[in-house]
């Protein structure tokens, strides 16, 4: 029994060990890097203009648009034949001059132009952060009242305090990664990346509501029988009950998103990449964090 129980404390220390890493390597990304918000978060314009026949390099393209002093410019390929091209806000003669600039490297077509002044990126941006901090009190509040009648052998609050440290580890794991691609390629985040998160947010919270609602199925059913089954055991049966469906789940909205993301349009390639991270970061912290974090504490009670 001595050896059963050593086994099991060192698989929860595995399950923990992954999402730490990812959790502190995510964190330390932010802190050096940061995030580079996009146009329609700090303002800007985006103007996409694709060329038919030569296409000139983006060496090219810079040394036109310098001398047009419209500030900053960033210039990035998309697909064959096309460019994306970002500045400040730009006026209509600056506009022009700058499709004038672009029109003498060769026969140049505008497929795209976004302008948002920096006051609604401002606003965008606080009411992004604004819905993403209401969505998480919702979610507890929510926690809290659903497991309000669970008390033994972990008190119902406690389901609350792992909801938390899981849906961190959720939102801290792509932020994380678009942070370290900001850095390599320029990737930026949007409005779209704040959408994307909310998603993650509630698909996370989904997986995890399924395993504690099988906890507390199994808790009153032993109860119930008058059965003494321990604490971990129970939790590692409702695993066990629950992850087939979750997997299977997951897995079904990854390979939509996998199509989403190599075959769908440039605009919502970061969206696609920043759910296929969450939804892979989610489904593991809703199986092999938090469930095992609910034996931790009570392994830690029992010991106090």
């Amino acid at each position: 029994m001595s050896e059963q129980k050593s086994i099991s404390a060192k698989n929860l220390n595995l399950f923990f060990l992954f999402p730490a890493i990812l959790s502190i390597l995510a964190i330390l990304s932010i802190v050096l890097w940061g995030l580079k918000p996009g146009i329609d978060l700090s303002g800007g314009a985006l103007l996409q203009v694709s060329y038919a026949g030569a296409i000139p390099t983006v060496a090219q393209v810079q040394n036109v648009t310098t001398p047009l002093k419209i500030g900053e410019v960033r210039v990035q390929p998309s697909g064959a034949s096309a460019y994306v091209i970002r500045t400040r806000a730009l006026s209509q003669d600056e506009k022009s001059a700058l499709e004038s600039a672009l029109g003498t490297l060769g026969a140049a077509h505008e497929d795209q132009y976004t302008s948002v002044g920096p006051i609604i990126g401002k606003e965008l941006l606080n009411k992004g952060l604004l819905a993403l901090g209401l969505v998480t009190l919702c979610i507890i509040l929510f926690i809290a009242f659903a497991f309000r009648h669970v008390s033994k052998p972990v008190a119902s609050w406690k389901y609350g305090v792992v909801v938390i440290i899981t849906l961190a580890h959720d939102i801290l794991v792509p932020t994380g990664v678009f942070a370290f691609l900001g850095h390599i390629n320029g990737a930026e985040v949007d409005s779209l990346f704040i959408v994307g998160l909310l998603t993650i947010l509630g698909i996370s919270i989904n997986d995890t509501i399924v395993v504690f609602d099988r906890v507390r199925e199994n808790l009153a059913l032993n109860e119930s029988h008058h059965k003494k089954v321990p604490y971990d055991e129970v939790v590692g049966s409702s695993i066990v009950q629950t992850i087939a469906r979750s997997n299977n789940t997951s897995l079904t909205v990854v390979i939509m998103l996998a199509a989403l993301f190599f075959v769908g349009p440039v605009t919502t390639k970061d969206f696609a990449l920043t759910l296929i991270i969450g939804m892979i970061a989610g489904t593991y912290s809703s199986i092999f964090l938090a469930a095992p974090l609910l034996v931790f504490w009570e392994k830690h009670q029992k010991k106090s």
